[in-house]
């Protein structure tokens, strides 16, 4: 792989290393790597080109030898090397409560929803119901390339990326080779399985691919606070994919994909078990012509249950037993080639999102249902987009707006005793509105060696069906859902530079200065209660930064952001202003050290530093600093197959993952992976 950046020189190539930031924007090098495969083929299998406009907002690229040598193998270890990349706990997707994966950008968080955007060949991966990301059913080695897009966007599903864009795009035969494997077992006793087939089918080709993970997992649980009923975080997950391309024309293509994906985990206690499952369809056509268009429509299903364990009698409390939703929705795109140095986009997309809670509270002695509680509803959004880069000599600049039609209906809660008398009972009113975004920015190329761009834009979020609706049950902690609460929106604004002093050094850094008004957050209502709110507003302020280097066989990879978050509160919330949003930390930096001896070795030591966060609001309950030590080693065996051996936490590093009260939960303790992989 050779990194390219718009300016003349260009780097060496580099070796497989850990997911950091191996490109500092998609200005750097180019969205797609070209496919020799035939004068008379031009299936990709991926959708139109990446806009002259990605350069002006703060953007990193990850290539497929980057995504396929993380130390743990999963996709959350990959994006972690992108800077103001953040989940909403440090938990991986092994040993997490599925629904508190949500993922964002630029420590915008505060609860267990994503704010961040993330597409898998332009579909929307977050849960219909939850807002959550799915991180067990994304497996790294079926991708091509991952561009991260950090502050708010407006062209496709803008609603969503309140906090900026991942997308993930996946591999196809210009990428992979025809036949992929591996196999690894860690100390202890856990393995991974994984095969992709990549099939030509005249001028077409067809992806299958599967991976089947599971273990016994660890303890999550301190040595001092466990007890007989204490558990080690089990998982058992698997996902599955058929995906299609063929041409329709010498200019159409037709994407196809459906898959289905399965994760049973167990966390903290004996019996409290969560399962999570879906299935996916898409088809998507895009056109290259000279009016290109990208037109896409999905539907997901997905389902999630979960025991909730009481901490004092270590019997079930409550059993959710059922979350059934769906998503549906799709877009259209066109690039009309009307004006000479303008490269105009104008479309539209629809998404739509309807579950159901089904859970029964339960005594704790008897096992009896004390309760029984649905909740649920809908949600819907509608958006027109327009927008435009203008090349002007040196200069490019973006100007796009966004109006979105939003709108919430068929709310509902409703608790019944065992005999069926109502408990409660909330009928939230149906409601819509029009909301109007917009993003501008500006790139100068300002020597052959640097680049200056700023940019300022608008977002919207819409609260998921889980915040309004579903109250949940951390135990000892109550969080009461909120059927009140308002849309989030984002202001913001960012500069920043990229220069490459050197053929073999790359150096780009971006300030920013983002405002979620309107942020929905859990604050504590009382020691053991806490309700979903909308805050005045979080504001978060920082800068992000990123090195490449490349020297010989050595490389160097470094991603380090600083952020200012603080909570403005007012009303009920006033006494939090000033506040760090709970579980966002001020510091996150990653340092790679790679090393290619040889053809086909590939040697790679990560650091990573994550700076104290606080579990709640409140900030009384801290989550200590960690710093890991990660590795990769890869090294040739015969022909295409390697010996793969993979390091997590080699230090040992005690990293506290929840801390309610000093109860803890602590993430992956030092881990030691050997596998075998072929065709990578």
């Amino acid at each position: 792989m050779i990194l390219c950046t718009r300016f003349a020189a260009c780097l060496l190539p580099l070796p497989m290393l850990l997911p950091v930031a191996a490109s500092l924007s998609a200005q750097d090098q180019p969205a797609t790597e070209p496919e020799d495969v035939g004068e008379d083929i031009i299936v990709t299998g991926r959708g139109l080109d990446a806009a002259l406009s990605t350069g002006i907002y703060a953007t990193t690229t990850l290539e497929r030898d980057v995504i396929v040598a993380s130390p743990s193998g999963r996709i959350e270890d990959v994006l972690r090397g992108v800077a103001g990349f953040q989940q909403f706990r440090r938990s991986d997707s092994r040993s997490s409560n599925p629904s508190a994966q949500g993922v964002t950008l630029r420590a915008l968080g505060g609860n267990a929803t994503s704010r961040a955007l993330m597409l898998l060949d332009g579909v929307p991966l977050a849960d219909p119901f939850f807002g959550y990301i799915p991180l067990s059913a994304i497996a790294p080695e079926t991708l091509g390339q991952v561009r991260v897009t950090r502050g708010g966007g407006s062209g496709p599903f803008g609603a969503g990326a309140l906090a900026g864009t991942i997308e993930l795009e996946s591999a196809g035969p210009g990428t992979a080779a025809p036949v992929l494997g591996s196999a690894a077992i860690n100390n202890r006793g856990e393995t991974e399985l994984s095969g992709v087939l990549t099939q030509r089918l005249g001028r077409g080709f067809a992806t299958a691919s599967g991976r089947w993970d599971r273990g016994q997992g660890f303890f999550t649980t301190p040595d001092d606070q466990r007890v007989p009923a204490t558990a080690r975080a089990a998982f058992d997950s698997w996902n599955a994919a058929l995906r299609a391309a063929a041409p329709l024309t010498d200019e159409v293509e037709m994407q196809a994909r459906v898959g289905v994906f399965r994760d049973a985990r167990t966390l903290r206690f004996e019996g409290a078990d969560s399962t999570s499952t879906g299935e996916d369809a898409s088809v998507r056509f895009v056109g290259r012509g000279a009016w290109a268009f990208d037109a896409l429509a999905y539907v997901q299903t997905r389902d999630f249950s979960n025991v909730v364990i009481s901490s004092t009698r270590f019997t079930p409390t409550l059993d959710q037993r059922r979350t059934p939703s769906t998503g549906i929705g799709g877009k259209f795109e066109l690039r009309p080639p009307v004006l000479e140095g303008h490269d105009i986009r104008i479309g539209a997309d629809y998404r739509r999102a309807d579950g159901e809670l089904q859970e029964d509270a339960l005594n704790t002695v008897t096992g009896a249902i004390t309760e029984r509680r649905r909740a649920g509803g809908a949600t819907g959004n509608l958006g027109i987009f327009i927008e435009d880069d203008w090349q002007i000599g040196p200069l490019l600049i973006n100007g796009g707006l966004r109006a979105d039609r939003s709108n919430i209906t068929g709310g509902f809660y409703r608790a019944v005793d065992a005999n069926g008398v109502a408990v409660s009972t909330v009928s939230a009113d149906d409601r819509s509105d029009w909301s109007l975004n917009w993003r501008a920015g500006a790139a100068f190329n300002a020597t052959r060696r640097l680049d200056l761009r700023a940019a300022a834009y608008t977002g919207l979020r819409l609260p998921t069906l889980n915040e309004l609706y579903r109250p949940f049950v951390v135990f000892p902690v109550v969080t009461q859902a909120n059927a009140a609460l308002e849309n989030e929106r984002l202001e913001g604004f960012e500069i920043g530079f990229d220069w490459q002093p050197v053929n073999a050094l790359v150096v780009s850094a971006t300030a920013f200065d983002n405002k979620v008004e309107n942020a929905i957050a859990n604050v504590t209502q009382a020691p053991n209660l806490r309700r979903r709110e909308n805050l005045s507003a979080i504001k978060a302020r920082g800068i992000e930064a990123n090195v490449l280097a490349r020297f010989g066989a050595v490389s160097i990879n470094g991603a380090l952001a600083w952020t200012d978050a603080q909570v403005r509160g007012e009303g009920a919330s006033a006494d939090l202003d000033g506040n760090r949003p709970s579980q966002t930390p001020e510091w996150a930096a990653t340092l790679t050290l790679g090393w290619q001896p040889a053809t086909g070795w590939n040697v790679a030591g990560t650091v990573r530093h994550v700076s104290v966060q606080f579990e709640d609001d409140r900030e009384t309950d801290r989550l200590a600093p960690a710093t890991t030590i990660d590795a990769f080693v890869a090294a040739p065996l015969a022909g295409n197959l390697s010996l793969i051996l993979r390091g997590e936490n080699l230090t040992d590093e005690a990293i506290v993952t929840r801390n309610q009260g000093g109860s803890i939960d602590l993430g992956v303790p030092r881990t030691l992976w050997i596998g075998l992989r072929h065709g990578f």
